[in-house]
């Protein structure tokens, strides 16, 4: 893949120590329209079941983010699921998801 632009490494390393850091199975972030970022991890709570990108697409959308411009998901999963990018783009349609292993390395942008 080429290299990135600067602005989607930075929430490449942030999905990626978001995961880290809460040991999760998986790291997001997002940046809006206005240049924010917002980074999250998978949430599993009895009574509430968010994947990373959920998480942070409402983080945003809890702080006024107007639109996305990328987002960025650290999984070992072979995919993004529906789910997760059903939320991105419900507010902003068709944006870039680049999927990244743990190393932080993009192996596709959905």
């Amino acid at each position: 893949m080429a290299e990135l632009d600067p602005e989607d490494a930075k929430i490449v390393t942030l999905a990626r120590s978001s995961r880290a850091r809460t040991g999760a199975a998986e790291g997001a972030a997002v940046r809006d329209t206005d240049g924010r970022t917002y980074a999250a991890s998978t949430v599993a709570l009895p009574s509430l079941r968010l994947t990373a990108l959920q998480a942070a697409v409402a983080a945003a959308v809890s702080s006024g983010a107007p639109g996305l411009e990328a987002a960025a998901v650290v999984t070992e999963s072979g995919s993004v699921d529906a789910d997760s990018l059903a939320a991105a783009r419900d507010l902003t349609a068709g944006v870039p998801v680049l999927r990244a292993d743990a190393s932080g390395a993009v192996v596709e942008t959905v």
